[in-house]
């Protein structure tokens, strides 16, 4: 999607040169292939303007673009008109060529994918999005299984209580806006206290249906998103303080602002004004707004979810959300195994479904969507950034805010997390 030119008042001189530009162009050629890989693009008009009126450019020669613009990372070359160093910043070094390299090799992988290229289904999470995936051990979902028993109300099954349980919070189609209105402006003081928003950023939330997914954040640039929330089905209390975290604040809108702000308009670092499916910084922007509630309310929000939508009469069962919450984690990572049984075992999707509602406790309608989502050529892979990318966040962060407030700013990578955090613990235990 195509928004407005960053309001940075930066003149030609100041547009994109060097390698910047490659991979710019790189990834507007292949969204023209894959419908949904340009998430977000408020770089100069004129490079979409340009890429829509070429002719088509095959696979395979994307193909060769990519990998030349890897060897070309790899040697050296200028990553701007200017100058091909990675400056540094809060004592720490920004490295831009290892972020370019990372994002350009799940580019790559896109473009092999879309040349006919055989790639396993790991493979190919790994070489997007930087975290090899795996199966989730049987017995830590029974684990999660266990734990619910312990706590949901009702009579009949553990799938059956767990569902009847999650359908009672529906909330009311018509309280649904305000209930995110007052969530919103809650949580967008919280982000404001803790991590500070550029000046003029807003959202706009709207609702929508026929989609595989429950939110989306479309950033136009400018400092604006909109939020679209699915309705296909019946939108719940029990996610909703999530839902809207994960997407406006402390989440994606946050994160994309900050973002333009610091390293767009401040830095010029053009990469960063195009957001692209398969690349590592999904990964990481899926974590942190999963783990967005947490670091902004605590790690138990209920009460403070049960103040905004108590007054509107929304039914919110606050005790038990919390008691389900830990165990529900363990039921949404059941979904790479089912992404395991339809890409690499070649399962029916319909299998799959009844597998899923059994292993995540869903019902068939949910389950059903779950493996929609799973089957979407441009999303089937993008599972792991839910599955991997929470853990590694959240291990990164710690109980360190300014932890966050790094992964809402920076340039890094899942490799980098992995590093600092293991590093971190290292110095702990000596």
């Amino acid at each position: 999607m195509t928004g407005p030119v960053p309001r940075s008042g930066a003149g030609a001189g100041d547009e994109p040169g060097g390698l910047v530009v490659s991979y710019l162009m790189l990834g507007l050629r292949l969204g023209r292939h894959i419908e949904g890989l340009v998430d977000a693009y408020y770089g100069p008009p004129g490079f979409a303007a340009l890429v829509g009126a070429e002719a088509l450019r095959p696979p395979e020669r994307l193909v060769a673009e990519a990998r030349a613009l890897l060897a070309d990372l790899d040697a050296g070359e200028p990553l701007d008109g200017a100058t091909g160093s990675d400056p540094g910043g809060r004592g720490r070094p920004y490295s831009r060529r290892h972020w370019l390299r990372a994002q350009t090799l799940g580019l790559l992988t896109s473009a092999r994918k879309l040349a006919g290229e055989p790639i396993g289904y790991a493979d190919e999470v790994e070489a997007c999005y930087g975290i090899r995936p795996a199966r989730v051990a049987e017995e830590t979902i029974r684990d999660a299984h266990r734990q619910l028993e312990d706590v949901l109300p009702g009579t009949g099954s553990l799938v059956e209580r767990l569902v009847n349980w999650r359908e009672a919070q529906a909330v009311p189609p018509d309280r649904l806006d305000a209930a995110i209105t007052s969530l919103a402006d809650d949580l967008r003081d919280r982000t404001r206290s803790l991590f500070g928003l550029p000046e003029g950023e807003q959202v706009e939330f709207v609702l929508v249906d026929g989609q595989p997914w429950s939110g989306f954040n479309y950033y136009l640039g400018g400092l604006v998103s909109r939020v679209a929330v699915n309705t296909d089905l019946p939108v719940l209390s029990t996610g909703l303080a999530h839902l809207v975290a994960h997407e406006s604040y402390p989440g994606h809108h946050t994160e994309h602002t900050r973002k333009e702000v610091g390293l767009v308009r401040i830095r010029h670092w053009w990469e960063e004004s195009i957001f692209l499916v398969g690349t590592p910084q999904c990964l990481l922007a899926e974590g942190l707004a999963d783990l967005g509630l947490e670091v902004a309310v605590g790690q138990r929000p209920e009460p403070m979810v049960a103040e905004h939508l108590r007054p509107l009469g929304i039914p919110y069962d606050a005790d038990v959300v919390a008691m389900v919450a830990e165990a529900s984690e363990a039921l949404g990572a059941a979904r790479q195994n089912a992404a395991f049984r339809l890409h690499e075992d070649g399962a029916d999707p319909d299998t799959v479904a009844d597998e899923l509602a059994d292993w995540a406790l869903l019902s068939p309608d949910r389950a059903r969507k779950a493996v929609e989502f799973l089957t979407h050529p441009t999303w089937r892979a993008y599972l792991t950034c839910y599955v991997e990318g929470l853990p590694l966040c959240r291990s990164f962060v710690g109980d360190d805010p300014s932890r966050f407030d790094r992964l809402i700013s920076e340039q890094l990578t899942p490799d980098q997390l992995g590093s600092e955090t293991a590093g971190r613990s290292d110095a702990e235990r000596g």
